[in-house]
């Protein structure tokens, strides 16, 4: 798999790993000023990088990008670590890195989602990989819903947003033979042939009707007139509304019926 072997051209089988001792060291000559300390830093924490990288895989963006936006993360998280701290930089690091990924996937998408939206999925799925650690299984809506303090219907809508579309033709399985899509599992028993083939029979059989027989139609079934209404505006008795609506009814269902 390329995301764990080779990623941006660099071969992460290879990759270094720095002690904290060494990486300390490193800390404090790159905040002397020294750049060739300040790159093997970097270097030395791409597999930190990796790690974090790993987790954001499966959200429709490359691994390289991915890899990229956390290399920045990292970088902005060497030049602002505070050595006065007594802290492990990688536990300063991740976080950083991990921002800088979030940031990207929110500005990214494919589908333009409110920041409170994002936010509040992030915070939500932050939530899911503890409980997912704590638990070794996945968590329900109640129990992130506990752990957040997030509405059920809120955390439910957030992560519906940040899902990413998916094409109808996209493919599902194949067989050897040619894939079959989701637009081939979908089923639409509306627009079919046959309700086409009615509607143009039902136009026509309404064409067909004298214009004030339409205009009544149109008042009582498209505006939702009452036949009273319809005789004072057609300026007729209700008798003749009624009459003049049950016989174009009934024209109409004879056509359609032959």
């Amino acid at each position: 798999m390329q995301g764990k072997v080779e990623i941006c051209g660099v071969n992460t089988a290879t990759l270094p790993v720095l002690k904290g001792a060494e990486t300390r060291a490193l800390l404090e000559r790159a905040r002397a000023g020294d750049k060739g300390a300040r790159e093997e830093l970097i270097s030395g924490n791409l597999r930190l990088v990796l790690s974090v990288v790993q987790r954001f895989a499966g959200r429709g963006e490359s691994m390289d990008d991915l890899f990229q936006v956390g290399c920045i993360g990292l970088i902005k998280a060497i030049d602002a670590f505070d050595l006065g701290q007594n802290v492990q930089f990688s536990t300063y690091g991740v976080p950083m890195i991990a921002g800088e990924l979030r940031r990207f996937l929110r500005d990214h998408s494919a589908l333009r989602v409110s920041r409170s939206m994002r936010d509040t999925a992030y915070k939500v799925l932050q939530a899911k990989e503890k409980l997912c650690a704590e638990t070794g299984r996945e968590p329900t809506v109640e129990e992130l819903a506990a752990a957040t303090g997030i509405a059920r219907q809120e955390i439910v809508f957030s992560l519906d947003a940040i899902c990413e579309p998916v094409s109808l033709y996209e493919p599902v399985f194949g067989d050897g033979g040619e894939s079959a899509c989701i637009m081939d599992q979908i089923g639409d028993s509306r627009n079919t042939d046959e309700h086409w083939l009615e509607q143009i029979a039902l136009e026509e059989a309404i064409g067909r009707l004298s214009a004030r027989e339409r205009h009544i139609l149109a008042l009582r079934f498209c505006d939702g007139r009452t036949q009273m209404e319809v005789a004072r505006q057609v300026g007729i008795s209700q008798a003749q509304v009624s009459r003049l609506e049950k016989g174009a009814i009934g024209r109409i269902k004879k056509e359609l019926s032959v």
